[in-house]
């Protein structure tokens, strides 16, 4: 699609550095901070694994930690408790099941708790270098007002994605969708005045309209 072509080089070159913004340095601290991401910025979420992933090398160190305490320790990212119950069942099972490693395909890794499809996507991308496309708030929200999803549903949208977007650029439009979501498209007041992508926008048009 041509659409998709011209609005890839545009954010190509609006965001040349587009990348995960999470700091990770293996599988697991990255699906563990992808879980402590939902509801949180990538920001507040750094700040907690500078700590945590000294504090936690190994699966089995979640597994083996007292709830009470690793729940203090990720208190920061909110939704704590929902977030600890989530990586300690996730854990355990990348200990149990998977020999300690997290695993390398969508249906392993959506099995963990707490991993839906969005969180195993970043995870074989940016871990694994698999192309894959994450959608995210930002993600769904960009999509749907430049028109190349209709979706309401992540899981759809990834489709539809997947179907418009070449499968080599899968991983870093996932990531150049993201940096325009947080720079210019935002949910509630897009800076849709000075927005590159202006022309190739519905959402867009529909303000010049009114």
């Amino acid at each position: 699609m041509q659409k998709v072509k011209k609005i890839l080089k545009i954010l190509e070159r609006e965001y040349p550095h587009a990348k995960i913004t999470l700091d990770f340095k293996n599988p697991l601290e990255l699906l563990i901070a992808t879980i402590l991401a939902a509801q949180c910025t990538d920001e507040r979420v750094n700040l907690v694994t500078k700590d945590l992933f000294k504090k936690y090398r190994k699966a089995e160190d979640y597994v083996k930690v007292d709830m009470g305490e690793l729940e203090e320790d990720i208190r920061k990212t909110g939704f704590y408790k929902n977030k600890a119950k989530a990586i300690k069942g996730c854990c355990r099972k990348i200990f149990e099941d998977f020999k300690g490693k997290v695993p390398k395909t969508l249906i392993e890794l959506t099995s963990l708790s707490g991993v839906g499809r969005k969180t195993a996507n970043i995870v074989l991308a940016n871990a694994y270098k698999k192309d894959t496309i994450a959608v995210d708030t930002h993600v769904k929200r960009v999509s749907k007002r430049l028109g190349l999803a209709q979706s309401e549903d992540p899981d759809r949208i990834e489709e539809e994605l997947c179907k418009v977007i070449p499968e080599e650029k899968w991983s870093k439009a996932t990531h150049l969708l993201v940096f325009h979501g947080r720079e210019i498209c935002h949910a509630k007041k897009p800076k849709c005045e000075g927005c590159p992508l202006g022309e190739y926008c519905n959402y867009f048009k529909t303000i010049l309209k009114s």
